[in-house]
């Protein structure tokens, strides 16, 4: 027998439930190539938890890989953490099996002595975040795929900041659920100690609420542009249950619905995928700003931490803002209210990825706030937050290229749900001014100057792609490029260097030219892919992009 198939057949004959059981059978019968792929390896629970397909087997999320993660953690949790009230924040999104994935957690939680409060149903990824500190909890989890499509789901780690784990706390954890190599270790029911489990819902929404709320900046002009129009659509997840209502929290009387799309299924019936990245899967409800003349279309996606906005240009038509434009447009008027509210003190600063657009950054200048770069990850955000709150700075705001954005310092991670409220009163702060969003776009550019993004994901399948990625970045190492679009290249930075970039280690490359152009390289950690960022500045910049993706991607 191959190995897939004693693993396989280890299930058969161990202690296993009856329907898991009769599904490795179907495999085994009608499926052999599914077998192998379902047994072939072990689940990875990584620096960022679990994440795959569901299913039977070694490699699927499952409710006994589930399990075996949850008793690794709390292995970690018992053995790292003091008191005798040990606290873990659970929620969970509408993606298929995450309730019960979401139970399995607290039950083996709880069976190992660990009190744990869980929400009465889905709830967004940083409403779990702001939960782990409300409740004094050393961690938190959230059964989420994020944006994945429909036959994934996932189980990620918060620590007691609300944060996503980190060095050390990640890799220890990981060590600790990587002891765990049979379901036979884990406590699925309590035996002796049991931990108590308390239900959160609606109390914890509306101090959520309120204190995202009480970041509003520009409340008479709220009120003043309250007839505003936004389209908004979940994509049938966790942001039906908050997005709405804090907009209507602000005044803003017209938000119209895609009703499909508020419905929370896993199936995610009416997109190909849930991530508001794509422009198809905000199709439904831009037709419906288009039928309804609305202004503004807003979707978010499944765990709703991320946010994707469409607005009209100067010719009425319905374009789709990048997440560095929806980032850079936030961050100019969040720090132009600051600025006018006398908020701008020192200690004040803005984070963004290293392969964020360089515009924020532009735009800190100009208001004189400092903006740290961290690696892609917005846990590497939070983890600046935590270390300048100990020196006594405040964080105003930060984001990244993939639609992620925050403000305050209440959640430490991205959230669409302020991300939101924070669009909603930009829109209406531009009105005030006679703009739109789109022309506020252009009026930042007019200002600080123009910037263009691309991104060229390259996909080498396989052990021999993944060679080939490998010697992509040993050949940039070796021979990088002189110059970009004609400017010499005056700066590379390589984040294997730590000790050079200050960051954690990190195979990535960055080149930065005269003209302030800025290409950024690094292979993906999830996929079978390597990525092009690219950054261009000037007046010419849309055609620098063009050039860029030809020389670094031929």
């Amino acid at each position: 027998m191959k190995e897939f198939e004693l693993k396989a057949q280890a299930w058969l004959d161990g202690d296993f439930d009856e329907a898991t059981k009769m599904e490795v059978l179907k495999l085994r019968n009608n499926d052999p190539a599914g077998l192998e792929d379902a047994f072939y390896k072990n689940l990875e629970f990584g620096t960022g938890g679990l994440r795959g397909i569901m299913g039977v087997g070694t490699n699927r999320m499952n409710k006994y890989t589930v399990g075996m993660a949850t008793q690794g953690l709390a292995n970690y949790i018992l053995s790292h953490c003091e008191g005798d009230d040990l606290k873990v924040v659970i929620s969970y999104d509408s993606r298929n099996n995450s309730r019960e994935f979401a139970k399995i957690t607290s039950d083996v939680l709880s069976a190992n002595g660990i009190h744990v409060y869980i929400f009465d149903n889905i709830r967004p990824t940083p409403e779990m975040s702001y939960a782990v500190r409300l409740k004094g909890a050393v961690a938190g989890v959230m059964i989420t795929a994020s944006h994945n499509p429909k036959e994934y789901n996932g189980y990620k780690v918060s620590w007691s900041d609300g944060g996503q784990v980190t060095s050390p706390q990640d890799k220890e954890i990981v060590a600790e659920v990587a002891k765990i190599t049979d379901p036979s270790m884990v406590k699925f029911t309590s035996d002796t100690h049991c931990g108590e489990v308390e239900i959160m819902g609606k109390e914890v929404d509306e101090l959520y609420l309120n204190d995202l709320l009480s970041l509003s900046l520009s409340p008479e002009v709220c009120a003043k542009h309250s007839d505003i129009k936004f389209v908004y659509t979940p994509l049938h997840g966790c942001g039906v249950r908050l997005v709405p209502e804090i907009l209507s929290r602000k005044g803003f009387k017209n938000v119209i619905h895609v009703p499909d799309q508020d419905v929370s299924d896993g199936n995610f019936p009416t997109v190909v995928s849930p991530n508001p990245e794509e422009p198809a899967a905000l199709k439904m409800a831009i037709d419906k700003a288009n039928e309804t003349g609305a202004d503004i279309v807003i979707g978010t996606d499944p765990d709703a931490d991320r946010m994707g906005i469409a607005v009209r240009d100067n010719d009425g038509k319905i374009v789709l803002f990048n997440g560095n434009q929806t980032a850079s447009i936030l961050t100019y008027y969040i720090l132009t209210r600051w600025k006018e509210l006398g908020k701008l003190t020192e200690g004040k600063y803005v984070v963004k990825t290293i392969v964020t657009t360089e515009l924020i950054t532009d735009i800190c200048k100009t208001f004189g706030v400092p903006v740290y770069n961290v690696l892609t990850g917005f846990k590497y955000i939070a983890e600046v937050v935590k270390a300048k709150q100990a020196e006594g700075g405040e964080f105003i705001c930060g984001g990244e290229e993939s639609y992620g954005f925050n403000v305050g310092e209440f959640v430490r991670d991205k959230d669409a749900q302020v991300s939101v409220m924070m669009v909603a009163e930009a829109a209406a702060w531009a009105a005030e001014q006679g703009l739109t969003l789109y022309q506020l776009m252009q009026r930042i550019y007019s200002e600080v100057g123009y910037r263009k993004e691309g991104l060229v994901s390259v996909v080498r399948k396989g052990v021999s792609g993944a060679q080939e990625i490998q010697q992509m970045m040993a050949d940039l190492r070796n021979d990088p490029p002189k110059e970009l679009c004609g400017s010499p290249v005056t700066k590379v930075v390589d984040y294997l260097e730590p000790e050079k970039t200050g960051q954690p280690k990190s195979n990535v490359l960055q080149f930065f030219d005269e003209a302030g152009d800025v290409v950024s390289v690094r292979p993906s950690g999830t996929e079978p892919k390597i990525k092009f960022y690219f950054g261009a500045k000037g007046n010419d910049a849309d055609a620098k992009i063009g050039m860029l993706k030809d020389q670094f991607c031929k």
